[in-house]
């Protein structure tokens, strides 16, 4: 089955104010970003120089995740919040890659990422793809979204892919209850994939990139490998190696690895219990 419009016509792009989608591609070496988006992420890279290395780290992750999904665990849905500009390796192409079957969802609220959405994701012919404008701040509006109804089976597992995005939502506005509304509706032996990044191994530079995104107008909050485990993944089984940097789950090359302080980025993927 082709791939599918969203639940709306695309609204009027902001390029007056940075977006983390846009600013995520320029990192990547993509193209769709503004002049507004280079400025703040060039500013942002001057605190933390190793962003770029990071960024690169995290999307690796993500592949291997979905191949591991995929293909071990025989997961053939996939809901992706925040899922930013089309790259190499999304979703729906390593899943469908391994299972052409698979349904893959996208949610973003960028109307750049959604324009580009209806132009470049297209599915496998026995696959779904398709795609939605939302914020993950509004799970409700997702769940009941008939874009999302249709194309996902909820009596089915499903994974839950929420990477790079958590920390764009601050404390105060509840971001353990967002997340724990999203996998309610979720059965048993559905996935949670998310990743973070994290304070931890670089203070200096990575709050130094916090403050910058703040300064720029968008929302930024990083976190310590134990809080962003007691926030996200209370209640979950955590798949080995559990909650480790994005550089070192299951790691497809035995070459040499970014420093801690480089990736500063924490991955993990837990199961709903049966």
């Amino acid at each position: 089955m082709a791939s599918e419009p969203g639940n709306e016509d695309v609204p009027d792009i902001d390029i007056s104010r940075p977006h983390s989608a846009r600013m995520y591609d320029y990192y990547l070496g993509g193209k769709d970003h503004f002049a507004v988006d280079r400025e703040t992420a060039e500013i942002a890279a001057r605190d933390w120089p190793a962003v770029r290395i990071a960024v690169r780290e995290n999307r690796k992750f993500l592949a291997r995740v979905v191949n591991y999904l995929a293909g071990e665990e025989g997961i053939r849905q996939f809901l992706d919040i925040g899922t930013g500009l089309p790259s190499a390796n999304n979703v729906h192409e390593v899943a469908q890659r391994i299972a052409p079957d698979a349904r893959v969802v996208y949610v973003d609220n960028d109307p750049l990422v959604l324009a580009h959405a209806r132009a470049l994701l297209t599915s496998s012919s026995a696959g779904r793809t398709a795609y939605i404008n939302a914020d993950l701040r509004e799970p409700e509006k997702i769940l009941a979204d008939p874009v999302v109804r249709q194309a996902l089976d909820f009596g089915q597992p499903i994974a839950l892919m929420l990477v790079a995005v958590l920390h764009f939502i601050a404390d105060d506005e509840g971001p353990a209850d967002i997340v724990a509304s999203l996998l309610d509706a979720l059965p048993p032996g559905s996935y949670l994939v998310a990743s973070h990044v994290t304070p931890e191994h670089d203070p200096e530079s990575v709050h130094g990139l916090e403050r910058a995104y703040r300064a720029g107008g968008v929302t930024a909050q990083v976190r310590t490998a134990s809080k962003f485990g007691r926030l996200f993944f209370s209640g979950l089984e955590f798949v080995p190696p559990g909650l480790v940097l994005v550089s070192d789950w299951r790691p497809d090359t035995s070459g040499p690895q970014p420093t801690p302080g480089e990736v500063s980025w924490y991955g993990a993927v837990a199961r709903k219990p049966r």
